[in-house]
């Protein structure tokens, strides 16, 4: 899985109004992009950091910029989109590279279930031994000292998510939460439980419950720049001790 077209580097000047961003672009003109992150990103906006951005050529678009990717240190990439990682997920599933998902002749996006009214991020069925997978899909961009944290703001749409899938569980279909760790610096994924506890406890609830939890990076780039690839290509581990 790639972008779709080649990245535009710049130079962030400062994040505003959460969905906006002023950025200067290599050729010393300045441009407003669109910022496609309603948390708190936290760690991926330092000052003056390399940027990259998308651009559309559609001309009902109030912003012809999109931003895709931070340094958000010295040669670590993030993808702060988080419009990409439920098509980061589903491609890497349907593809094989999610062993833990494998087998599933269908997979659907944004299904309606739950008590809660909640929408899916992938539904898979079909597979001859298993039962149905319902998937949780979630960004994970916090990164201290290698270790990578979720959420990075107090998230109750996550914690009712968390609900929804251990009720998938509980009537006998399999429930699955998938970090899609969009971050090059992070080696492990953790609750952060610095942020929101109620989450870290609620995870740990859930995984009793038998909620199955999986984290796998993505080829973004290195030290050189991005790769043009936002494909999630090997597993990190999940750490639940508190």
């Amino acid at each position: 899985m790639n972008f779709p077209q080649p990245l535009i580097k710049g130079k962030l000047i400062r994040r505003y109004k959460r969905f906006l961003a002023d950025v200067l672009l290599e050729d010393g003109s300045e441009v407003v992009a669109h910022c496609p992150n309603t948390g708190s990103m936290l760690g991926c906006q330092p000052d003056n950091a390399r940027v990259w951005l998308s651009e559309s050529d559609n001309p009902k678009r109030k912003l012809r910029y999109t931003w895709e990717l931070v340094e958000a240190a010295p040669g670590v990439l993030a993808c702060i989109n988080t419009a990409r990682p439920n098509a980061q997920a589903r491609e890497a599933i349907e593809a094989g590279r999610v062993k833990e998902l494998s087998g599933y002749d269908s997979c659907r996006g944004e299904v309606r279930y739950g008590a809660e009214k909640s929408r899916i991020d992938l539904h898979l069925s079909g597979h001859e031994a298993l039962a149905d997978a319902w998937v949780e899909v979630k960004n994970v961009t916090l990164c201290d000292d290698g270790s990578g944290f979720f959420p990075d703001a107090v998230t109750t749409r996550g914690q009712k998510h968390l609900r929804e899938l251990m009720a998938q569980v509980a009537v006998g279909d399999r429930a699955v939460l998938l970090f899609v760790v969009n971050h090059t610096g992070i080696g492990s994924v953790r609750p952060a439980d610095h942020i929101d506890a109620t989450y870290g406890a609620l995870l740990r609830e859930a995984v009793s419950a038998g909620v199955e939890v999986l984290a796998y990076r993505a080829d973004l780039g290195n030290e050189a720049g991005p790769t043009g690839r936002l494909a999630l290509t090997s597993p990190v581990p999940v750490i639940l001790d508190a």
